[in-house]
């Protein structure tokens, strides 16, 4: 029954489009003098200043890419803090997270501390980061791995753990050693557990690098929005935000290339359920 619901491939795309131009369109409506409903808001320009205006919030992104085009630096800046707290945070979760899952002893002593670190609200950390490590992109960079690792850390800790003791029995039993045992048991395991993690880590990436660039810096998209914010320009406020959502968007799906890449072996929705 449930068959009937499933989505078409051929116009998914379409119908997602037609929902994004479906809420721009609510937008410019709500926003555009005349059209506002009065009682929601006490006069016409009042709901253009609280959310922008979508025609001009577009307008700012054309200037920002192809007449000014004055947002390459700032966005070159953002992209590296932004790629470098994401790999560094992924490969150090990564390399933490089997380490931990395969040493019961250390996982034992480490745990609770590990806990009480990730039960931290990290955000704060950004002021003490800009004390440690400058104005610079160093800041950012930490507080970015701070928030990456460990997702990537707790999810790769998970799926090594999941692994059944029957697979790993029966691997032993024909001769696997502990490198055997990573790389064709533990590693294979904790890989959709990994990519899982990385699609959540990708948004919090950014968010380390535009805090860091909000409390203090001279230059990035985080910057960009500090400014605008302290003249009240909203549509560059939305500007700033829409362009980072599309190059987050952009760095997921590369991340969606890779898993299918290496996650071949793994049989899909469609062919799990006629096996």
């Amino acid at each position: 029954m449930w068959n009937a619901f499933k989505p078409n491939p051929r116009n998914l795309r379409l119908w997602q489009v037609g929902l994004l131009v479906a809420i721009f369109g609510l937008w410019h409506v709500l926003t555009t003098p005349g059209l506002v409903p009065p009682m929601v808001f006490e006069n016409d320009q009042q709901a253009a200043f609280f959310f922008g205006e979508p025609v001009k919030v577009f307008d700012r992104i054309a200037h920002w890419f192809f007449i000014d085009r004055d947002i390459y630096s700032h966005l070159s800046v953002t992209l590296i803090e932004t790629l470098l707290a994401f790999g560094i945070g992924a490969v150090g979760g990564l390399a933490g997270g089997l380490w931990l899952a395969l040493s019961p002893m250390a996982s034992a002593l480490l745990e609770p501390y590990i806990k009480a670190m990730n039960s931290m609200p990290r955000i704060i950390l950004a002021p003490i980061f800009a004390v440690w490590f400058g104005l610079g992109i160093a800041s950012k960079v930490a507080l970015g791995v701070t928030l990456v690792f460990f997702i990537v850390f707790f999810n790769v800790y998970q799926g090594v753990k999941e692994v059944s003791p029957v697979i790993l029995a029966n691997a032993r039993m024909l001769g696997a050693g502990p490198r055997q045992l990573l790389r064709h048991v533990y590693l294979p395991s904790a890989t959709s557990w990994v990519f899982s993690s990385l699609h959540t880590s990708v948004g919090l990436a950014f968010v380390g690098a535009v805090v860091g660039e909000y409390l203090g810096s001279a230059s990035g998209v985080g910057y960009l929005i500090q400014q605008a914010e302290g003249v009240f320009d909203i549509n560059t406020v939305m500007a700033g935000i829409l362009v980072l959502t599309g190059f987050a968007l952009a760095l997921d799906a590369a991340v969606g290339r890779i898993e299918k890449r290496l996650m071949k072996w793994q049989p899909k929705g469609g062919e799990t359920e006629k096996l």
